[in-house]
């Protein structure tokens, strides 16, 4: 079996990696509901308007969901999984829960894959919870990078949300990361 390259999100993404509700992992009135917003720009700080976002989370409790169904949203299960496209200013949302912390003792955080226009292949990161210092700090992965750069992996609140924003390339890009199984985005 041989590897196949990477294609870009083209100008096609509404015929076949829509589904409805994509970006609710819960419905937006749900009462522990959150937004997780934010704009992607490219290494100008020009929006991007033809990306898609797509994250993956745990529960509240850290538990990750493991069943069929993402899909089809039924409108009260949570999924764990969405994806978003962003408009026309590189802003995109999601109505979500904040995740709990999958190993004791680290922070809570969306696994997050960007897709765009140009990029041959997906590109994957991390949005952080904020609030946990301690837990911020004891995180392998933020640990390993430079304090200026971990600043791009955490979130920031916002009202009732989180803030996220991706910078492709450029100052203050994001770091994005490299999975040799996709697996391994949750340890």
């Amino acid at each position: 079996m041989s590897a196949v390259p990477g294609q870009t999100v083209g100008p096609f993404f509404h015929l076949g990696l829509a589904c409805p509700q994509m970006n609710e992992l819960v419905p937006p009135a749900h009462p522990r509901a959150v937004r997780l917003h934010g704009r992607v720009t490219d290494g100008a700080g020009a929006p991007v308007p033809d990306a898609v976002i797509e994250i993956w989370q745990a529960d509240p409790r850290g538990h990750i969901v493991r069943r069929p169904g993402s899909l089809r949203r039924d409108g009260w299960t949570f999924t764990g999984w969405g994806r978003a496209a962003t408009d026309p200013d590189g802003l995109y949302s999601f109505a979500t829960l904040e995740p709990g912390s999958t190993v004791e003792g680290r922070p809570g955080f969306f696994a997050v894959t960007v897709l765009a226009r140009g990029l041959l292949d997906r590109l994957f990161t991390r949005a952080y919870l904020p609030d946990d210092a301690e837990a911020l700090a004891a995180d392998p992965l933020l640990a390993a990078l430079e304090p200026d750069r971990r600043a791009t992996l955490i979130t920031r609140r916002a009202g009732h949300g989180l803030v996220f924003d991706i910078r492709l390339q450029g100052a203050d890009e994001t770091v994005f990361l490299a999975y040799p199984r996709l697996r391994d985005a949750w340890t």
